[in-house]
């Protein structure tokens, strides 16, 4: 059994942990943090100092919390009455200095989920009901508005503004100071002061371990889909027959065919090639 398992919690004696509150084994409360009462600690989680916990918040085992983060905070949503709603953050996640996360609405999904070993970086932004995967980096100052979905491995830039229910693709990149109103396809590339896609974002691709051949696919499913002849139903039925088999382009056709409430975010018709 891992020792943390074991181990007593660990509460400055600045610190305020309200009553009721769930405190793990081997949890760390530094200086000045505010610990709500209806705020879980998992086994090993650390807050450093200064740090903020309200509402009904829970935090998996081993996250890390740096001074000044606020997490549990009543929703910016004027529709919000106080309802008990959750934050829930996933197991070795950590959360920099300045960043704050919301609970979803009742009007919402009544969650707002960050996954398991992101990286939310200084400043950065979690509004109500967003669903964050795992192993997701946002970079300071990177914005969700609510409802917002991002996809594992994704990479938000600095400063990146997410409009609300935008969706975003697994293993998708973002680049820093763009305005992303409109859906990311999975392993997509973005930039821009209003977004458009770029291509793929190939370097993320090679870091995951994905092999020549399946970049090959994916490129050549790219070119297919935003070519300009025919329509994108048309396009999507014809990469969908060729490429049946190839798990990443059929993640990508999955995604544009499950949109919802905000248009894809499409490529300059003279950029695909």
């Amino acid at each position: 059994m891992d020792d943390t398992a074991k181990a007593a919690p660990m509460i400055h004696p600045t610190a305020i942990v309200e009553p009721g509150a769930k405190i793990g084994p081997g949890v760390k409360v530094g200086p000045y943090c505010i610990v709500g009462a209806n705020v879980e600690l998992g086994a090993g989680a650390e807050l450093i100092s200064h740090v903020v916990l309200a509402g009904h918040t829970t935090l998996g085992a081993r996250v890390r919390v740096h001074p000044f983060a606020v997490l549990g905070q009543p929703p910016q949503d004027m529709k919000y009455k106080g309802e008990p709603t959750r934050l829930v953050v996933g197991e070795d996640t950590i959360v920099r200095e300045h960043a704050t996360m919301h609970p979803g609405t009742a009007t919402g999904r009544s969650v707002t989920e960050v996954g398991s070993k992101c990286l939310i970086m200084v400043g950065a932004h979690v509004a109500h009901d967003c669903k964050v995967g795992n192993n997701v980096v946002m970079v300071n100052g990177a914005t969700l508005g609510g409802h917002v979905e991002v996809g594992d491995f994704a990479i938000l830039g600095g400063i990146t503004a997410v409009h609300q229910f935008v969706r975003i693709g697994k293993y998708a990149m973002i680049g820093g100071m763009t305005g992303v109103e409109g859906d990311v396809i999975p392993y997509g590339l973005v930039m821009g002061d209003r977004a458009r896609l770029q291509g793929l974002n190939i370097v993320g691709l090679k870091r995951r371990g994905f092999g020549r051949e399946q970049i090959h696919d994916l490129r050549t499913a790219y070119r297919l889909l935003f070519a300009q002849e025919g329509t994108l139903a048309e396009r999507l039925d014809d990469v969908t027959e060729l490429y049946a088999k190839v798990a990443p382009v059929m993640d990508i056709v999955a995604f544009i065919r499950g949109a919802n409430n905000r248009p894809i975010c499409l490529p300059k018709a003279d950029t695909v090639a």
